[in-house]
């Protein structure tokens, strides 16, 4: 049972830091491209969409740049002096920042800025949530439990952008509680979840299988008329 309990907090662990750092090597030209959208999206006239081009076309460049660099402290300077000169570039740059920091073992800086674009009234909604998972899934069971509790509640309310991963985390607060029981229910959800990915089904299942549980059965497929 220890070797079990063990095996189950190291996955948790391993999942955390592993989801927060894949998203961000996953996703990172997407931040790019996200950028010179926003940016582009601001023309109104031919005066300002050539000044947008300019701005956008210079923060393509930016990111790109800070991408480049091989260290991680040295890349999140260059995030974080992009966020302070390009206003619309700030919340994908902060983002970026964030995982640059985590990277390079500032889990506390990390946080403090995910904790910043999650309480932007001026940020979208998916970016909002964005970073509130992030959050939780870097912080883990250093993050206060009654805010880490409320966090993942609204994250895995129906329709929410990033429920799937949502779930996961929950499981994962409720197997840090000692709660199995709990944490597996959590799993079957993110299980039947028709956005969760095969990654997710198939740490799920590992969690559940470690945890004492079974395995639901995939459910049938109809048959085509």
């Amino acid at each position: 049972m220890h070797n079990n309990d063990s095996f189950i907090e190291e996955v948790s662990e391993e999942v955390r830091r592993d989801r927060f750092y894949a998203w961000l090597r996953r996703w990172r030209w997407l931040l790019i491209a996200l950028v010179v959208l926003i940016v582009g999206a601001a023309a109104v006239n031919e005066w300002r969409k050539l000044h947008w081009a300019s701005r956008s076309q210079t923060a393509g460049d930016a990111f790109r740049a800070a991408y480049g660099e091989t260290d991680a402290a040295a890349r999140a300077a260059a995030f974080g002096g992009l966020a302070a000169s390009n206003a619309r570039a700030a919340v994908l740059a902060k983002l970026a920042e964030a995982g640059a920091k985590a990277e390079a073992g500032d889990t506390e800086g990390a946080a403090a800025l995910l904790a910043e674009v999650a309480g932007d009234g001026a940020a979208g909604e998916l970016y909002r949530a964005l970073a509130s998972l992030q959050r939780v899934m870097l912080l883990g069971n250093a993050m206060a439990a009654s805010e880490r509790q409320a966090t993942l509640e609204l994250l895995t309310n129906p329709g929410a952008p990033f429920r799937p991963l949502a779930l996961e985390q929950r499981a994962l607060m409720h197997l840090d509680a000692g709660d199995k029981a709990a944490a597996i229910a959590y799993l079957g959800e993110a299980l039947a979840e028709p956005g969760a990915s095969e990654a997710l089904r198939t740490r799920a299942r590992q969690l559940i299988v470690a945890s004492g549980g079974t395995v639901p059965a995939p459910a049938p497929v109809a048959a085509g008329g």
